[in-house]
């Protein structure tokens, strides 16, 4: 009866399945990226690997393979375009139609879970991506990806002793850029700058230059200079990602940062106006803003912070936990301090051992004039040694 009842859904996968390379293509469409984001041949290896996988699909539609390849191309373009709202939920549903043909395949459903967990993890389902991790290592306990996503999941719900152990677990298995980048991070939550900017030199090391991981990784490199006080080393590691990743936007931002807290607004906002040409990220947008709060231009800031709304709810449409960021916006661009607070608690609800939403509470806590929750917020700042 079991085996019936697959060959039923299968046949009926098939079924829907069965569509010529256009229609996939219209429902499953690949945005052409920007100029400048084109990388010299990159695009258009990965626009060639999206026509190969749309004909396998149209040629063998029960073959799930081609599907979660498809998926994992997504997702990779989600990052580098920052079109989050478009890739996610495709990838998403491309990874359940791999499941629902072969759901029996140990290694399908292995890399279909991974791949979940890890698009999980980008729209803040945290606790859904932990959930779906769980599952995937009972199917293979020696990959070091599922581990990362354990890492990263553990970090964001606020469980730092099991995101040390799944760290320890990941490097043991695989010393590479992901599994170091991580080791620094917690070294950096449990207040070891020098030993997370170790860590974090060893995952630039490990990575190819120009590639969007390494100069990810780079990034939170240049990141932790500047929280040390480091500035130069920091704009080093920001100008070094341009010179192997020109237009790469989050390093445009980053030094756009550095301006601001320079007081150089003018060049601080040319550097976010070239961010945002080339990627919607929320996050330029809301630095557009505070810049133009600080120029005295001040319409055009509450302009832009509407348009930062509107930008969190065709996210949220897409699937994609955004409590926190509203929080930011309602606090420092829109000066409502109580419509703030409703959505750091909404956060605080389903993460409430998380350093970081603790500490923006300690913040928002302050600015109110409430000492005794601001006190009791700032107790949970800090995980317990471990």
């Amino acid at each position: 009866m079991k085996n019936f009842i697959i060959l039923i859904a299968c046949a009926f996968c098939i079924g829907s399945c069965q569509q010529t390379p256009r229609d996939f293509t219209q429902t499953y469409p690949l945005i052409d990226r920007k100029e400048t984001l084109k990388n010299g041949k990159e695009w258009e290896n990965m626009h060639n690997l999206y026509t190969r996988l749309a004909e396998s699909i149209r040629k063998k539609p029960a073959v799930a393979k081609p599907y979660v390849e498809m998926a994992e191309l997504f997702m990779v373009e989600a990052r580098v375009t920052g079109e989050h709202g478009h890739y996610y939920p495709m990838a998403l549903k491309l990874i359940e139609t791999a499941q629902s043909i072969n759901p029996e395949d140990p290694d399908l459903k292995f890399r279909a879970l991974s791949d979940k967990a890890s698009v999980l993890l980008s729209l803040h389902q945290f606790q859904n991506a932990k959930t779906t991790a769980d599952e995937a290592i009972k199917s293979n306990p020696y990959n070091a990806q599922i581990y990362g996503a354990l890492v990263d999941a553990n970090v964001e719900l606020g469980n730092y002793p099991e995101a040390v152990a799944n760290a320890d677990k990941m490097v043991s298995i695989r010393p590479d850029l992901r599994s170091y980048s991580r080791v620094s991070y917690l070294r950096e939550i449990y207040g070891d700058l020098n030993g997370a900017i170790d860590a974090m030199k060893q995952a630039v090391e490990a990575g190819y230059p120009g590639y969007e991981e390494t100069c990810w990784t780079r990034l939170q490199l240049g990141n932790l200079y500047k929280k040390q006080g480091r500035n130069d080393l920091a704009e080093n590691e920001f100008q070094q990602i341009l010179s192997e990743r020109p237009n790469y936007a989050f390093a445009l931002s980053a030094l756009a940062e550095m301006h601001m807290d320079k007081n150089e607004l003018a060049t601080a906002d040319k550097l976010l106006s070239q961010a945002i040409a080339i990627m919607p990220e929320v996050h330029f947008y809301i630095l557009k803003a505070e810049v133009q709060q600080k120029s005295g231009q001040v319409k055009e800031a509450m302009t832009i912070a509407r348009e930062v709304l509107d930008m969190l709810k065709d996210d949220e449409k897409a699937g994609h936990r955004m409590d926190l960021t509203y929080a930011q916006v309602y606090q420092h661009l829109l000066q409502d301090p109580q419509t703030s607070l409703q959505y750091a608690m909404k956060e605080y609800e389903i993460r409430p051992d998380n350093v970081e939403v603790n500490k923006y509470l300690v913040d928002l806590y302050t600015q109110m004039g409430d000492t005794q929750n601001a006190i009791l917020h700032k107790a949970k700042m800090t995980p317990a040694k471990i």
